[in-house]
């Protein structure tokens, strides 16, 4: 799983650096021996984006405060590489956008009422309000036009903003729903959305998800491209 999303993000040329963040001796070994650029963090973090503000300390990368760090979780083995362009593109193109996540609209009622997904609200100018585990916005009958959305595990946010987030202590609401964007809701600040139409991509949430994206892997044009190098 691992391996797919790096290399399907390494795809993405715009790169200053791509690395893999483990607290996880396996996972570093495993990385070691495929050539992947990879480094340790604690095993203390609780929550994705403090190993990735740990890991930029580690890399000993320097960013200026503008700079974006993105975060690609591993758990999205059929992510595409254009995806880190919708995600960076919101703070590129406005300064005042310190932070966006990359949502995918929900389709099914099966996925809406899934705790594992994270649903994603935002208000009109694409800023966000909160992500919870619970379906939303809530409607006694699901369809597509309720405009549901999921997040689809790339976060990206500029340097100054990642350190902000770090020095926040946990929130009420980000431990209600394991979900780490909400310790900045709880403080007032915000996301902007990275909106990026369905496609048919499944997240590893659960070991029964693996069967389920290797069946769709087959015919998956991207995997074609790498396959033989894996």
């Amino acid at each position: 799983m691992l391996e797919h999303v790096y290399r399907r993000a390494s795809m993405y040329e715009g790169w200053a650096a791509l690395c893999i963040a483990t607290c996880d001796q396996e996972i570093f070994d495993f990385c070691e021996k495929k050539g992947f650029p990879c480094v340790m963090t604690s095993s203390t973090h609780t929550r994705a984006l403090e190993r990735v503000h740990e890991a930029v300390l580690n890399l000993g990368l320097n960013p200026a405060e503008d700079d974006l760090v993105l975060n690609v979780q591993g758990d999205e083995p059929m992510m595409l590489p254009e995806m880190i362009d919708v995600t960076t593109r919101p703070m590129l193109d406005h300064k005042d956008v310190g932070g966006t996540v990359l949502a995918m609209d929900i389709v099914d009622e099966v996925q809406y009422r899934d705790p594992n997904s994270l649903k994603i609200i935002h208000d009109l100018n694409g800023d966000i309000l909160y992500t919870s585990r619970s379906p939303i916005p809530y409607a006694k009958k699901f369809s597509r036009e309720i405009g549901a959305k999921r997040i689809y595990g790339i976060f990206g946010f500029k340097w100054h903003f990642l350190k902000k987030f770090n020095e926040l202590p946990e929130s009420p609401l980000e431990l209600v729903e394991s979900c780490d964007s909400n310790r900045l809701y709880d403080n007032g600040l915000t996301q902007r959305v990275a909106p990026y139409p369905y496609m048919l991509s499944f997240a590893v949430d659960c070991p029964e998800d693996i069967k389920l994206v290797e069946e769709h892997m087959v015919n998956d044009p991207l995997y074609k491209l790498y396959a033989r190098a894996a």
